[in-house]
């Protein structure tokens, strides 16, 4: 990518924030995902991250930043749209740590459609829907034994769940449903002592930007700041949420959108 986008390599400073909590991240070997991995890391946690397998080589450099932070990395490979995958993914990370502190349902698939819901496969959509949302469920739903009072669930959603773009209608879909789940879900787990909140970004320079958009010259451009974010500007929010800092926050959406005005 040019430029390279910024997952905090060289400006993340950890306070000890997570230390030693134990996390569970999906899509973590790059864009937002590598950000908080490496945030994670720096501020105590051991992480256990899921890639899928093309992507090894962005995975291995995933691990070397939490190694260098001190701290134990575990790559998954994992494609999240299969049940079966997502049980075996929680059954390592207890096998590992006996217990998963926080879970990050970060892992996303977008696909531009401009010409229209007549473009858009059955294919497509299925790869969107299931890997948005019945990913997310699977996940949470096996985790949920395994995460003790205090421990926490963030999700990825984005500002497109409230101002969907036309050409990414499948995707905004899932993210609009994403908020719907962490909010419901916060109500569920408040008795259990489990918080469960979510980040919506804007614009963020990641590899999924110029892979499934045509043009990327004018990306991010239309938000307040005048430019997309890079992925270490996402982390905080997320370590945030984590932290026992936001031991009051439950049912909550961070949004994280450079000044675009939301609902």
């Amino acid at each position: 990518m040019d430029p390279e986008p910024d997952h905090g390599e060289d400006s993340y400073r950890g306070t000890g924030r997570l230390q030693d909590r134990k996390a569970v991240l999906t899509g973590g070997d790059s864009g937002i995902g590598r950000a908080v991995a490496l945030a994670f890391a720096r501020e105590g946690a051991d992480v256990l991250f899921t890639y899928l397998p093309e992507e090894g080589e962005e995975a291995a450099a995933t691990t070397r930043l939490i190694e260098d932070a001190g701290r134990t990395a575990v790559a998954v490979p994992c494609d999240i749209r299969e049940e079966e995958q997502c049980l075996r993914l929680i059954e390592r990370a207890v096998t590992e740590w006996g217990r998963v502190d926080l879970l990050v349902n970060n892992a996303a698939y977008q696909m531009s459609q401009p010409d229209g819901i007549a473009k858009i496969t059955t294919e497509q959509f299925d790869r969107v829907v299931r890997t948005n949302l019945y990913g997310m469920f699977w996940l949470t739903k096996a985790a949920l034994p395994h995460i003790p009072r205090g421990g926490c669930v963030i999700n990825t959603t984005s500002v497109q769940g409230y101002q969907p773009s036309p050409h990414l209608l499948d995707y905004a879909m899932t993210k609009g449903a994403i908020t719907t789940f962490t909010q419901g879900l916060a109500q569920m787990l408040a008795p259990d002592g489990i918080r469960v909140n979510a980040v919506a970004p804007g614009p963020v320079w990641t590899p999924l930007i110029p892979a499934t958009l045509p043009d990327t010259t004018e990306f991010g451009k239309q938000s307040p700041l005048g430019r997309p974010a890079q992925p270490a500007e996402m982390a905080p929010a997320y370590v945030f949420l984590a932290s026992p800092e936001a031991s009051y926050i439950t049912g909550e959406i961070v949004n994280a959108t450079g000044g675009t005005p939301l609902p």
